[in-house]
């Protein structure tokens, strides 16, 4: 059956009711440290994206043809400019609040919070995201169908971002264990 040492051991099999991404074997303090890193890894790609939105957002005011806006138009743009500048200030918040508490034993209580902030950054980027296309597709094709398309943009990104995660956890969570 071939060379025992190249088969795989079945202590490094995960337990049943183990968290899938958890390694085996994997102290607490291990998993903790996994957990950071593969959060503000997470930070890092959705950061960038939400800084360029908010970043094209703040020079549109100052370009002559903003003025021409309508009031609707305007109150679009100034609400895809606060929901980026919200979704900036809860994605950097982990590591400000990583760096400010730094060796402090309260690793778990950071990843668990700082999740909630990613999550919540999350949702303020597919507002930003939403709002800056009602506001462009608005000036080039019209009010009704801006609408129409914006709505579809944002349930798009909601779907794949929010539904999908959520429906997938839930059928992993289901008494007969993950599907194939």
């Amino acid at each position: 059956m071939g060379d025992p040492e190249l088969r795989p051991d079945p202590e490094l099999r995960p337990d049943p009711g183990r968290e899938e991404s958890q390694e085996p074997q994997e102290s607490p303090k291990e998993r903790l440290d996994r957990e950071l890193i593969e959060l503000l890894n997470e930070v890092r790609v959705a950061l960038p994206g939400s800084q360029v939105l908010f970043a094209f957002l703040l020079v549109l005011p100052f370009q002559e043809a903003f003025h021409q806006l309508g009031e609707l138009q305007k109150d679009i743009y100034a609400g895809a400019l606060l929901s980026s500048a919200a979704a900036i200030a809860l994605l950097i918040a982990p590591s400000s609040y990583h760096r400010i508490n730094f060796r402090q034993p309260m690793k778990e209580d950071m990843i668990r919070w700082a999740n909630g902030l990613l999550i919540a950054g999350m949702g303020c980027i597919v507002l930003g995201i939403t709002l800056s296309v009602a506001l462009v597709l608005d000036v080039a094709l019209g009010s009704p169908l801006s609408v129409l398309l914006s709505l579809l943009t944002g349930a798009w990104f909601a779907w794949f971002w929010f539904g999908v995660p959520v429906l997938r956890r839930r059928r992993f969570e289901q008494p007969s264990g993950p599907p194939d």
